[in-house]
């Protein structure tokens, strides 16, 4: 049980289950934002789609619209579901010991774990990149880094951190948000990045700089 993120994964964002067929043709996954979810425990009830689930349920202060009060628990339900073969949560979650149920039904269910830390406002310096992913990977099966470009500079050095990181045998998620960034999504996984997110439908984005998955899955087909 849990996605193989041995090599790269393909994943589907969406708050619709029910977009999975459209989804099939390119992805490897679904990624459920359960945050932007009516009911989404009730969705997963619901689910008999194919691709397997990646559930996030993205807190209001990492750039989601989940609320603290009963977040958690909602991810930790939502690990009990059999299509539900990853989880992400957010790396200061755990730092802070608030996921810890989570942690406890993802080893419990040997479902995959992502870490991930979101900057929606700039790239920090490269050493803290580096850190930051290697703390995630301290706990996780992929260490998920989303940051802001301001200049092509930035994201010269996410990618460097990508491919320092990948070089050493670590398993990163990486991308820059934002016009300047949007390259890298296509692009980080020729230095390692092991998860690419697009909207079935463009006009659903739910991070600034998305491809479309039909765009994004050529891209990276023709890059890697």
């Amino acid at each position: 049980m849990g996605v193989d993120f041995d090599s790269f994964v393909l994943a589907a964002s969406t708050a619709d289950l029910t977009d999975e067929p459209a989804a099939r043709k390119h992805a490897d996954a679904i990624e459920f934002r359960m945050d932007l979810a009516d009911d989404p425990l009730a969705a997963l009830q619901a689910y008999d789609g194919e691709l397997p689930i990646l559930a996030t349920n993205r807190a209001e202060w990492e750039g989601g619209r989940a609320e603290d009060q009963g977040r958690l628990e909602a991810l930790t339900e939502a690990a009990t579901f059999g299509p539900v073969e990853a989880i992400d949560v957010e790396l200061e979650s755990i730092l802070d010991g608030a996921a810890e149920q989570v942690l406890e039904a993802v080893r419990k269910r040997n479902v995959s774990l992502v870490a991930s830390a979101h900057d929606f406002e700039t790239t920090p310096p490269r050493p803290e990149m580096v850190r930051t992913l290697t703390e995630a990977g301290k706990y996780a099966d992929v260490a998920k880094l989303a940051v802001t470009a301001e200049s092509r500079t930035d994201t010269l050095a996410l990618l460097s951190a990508t491919e320092q990181l990948t070089a050493h045998g670590a398993t990163v998620a990486t991308m820059a948000m934002g016009q300047l960034g949007s390259h890298t999504r296509a692009v980080a996984p020729v230095y390692g990045s092991k998860i690419g997110y697009a909207p079935v439908d463009p006009g659903e984005a739910t991070a600034p700089g998305q491809y479309d998955l039909e765009t994004l899955a050529d891209l990276v087909a023709r890059l890697v």
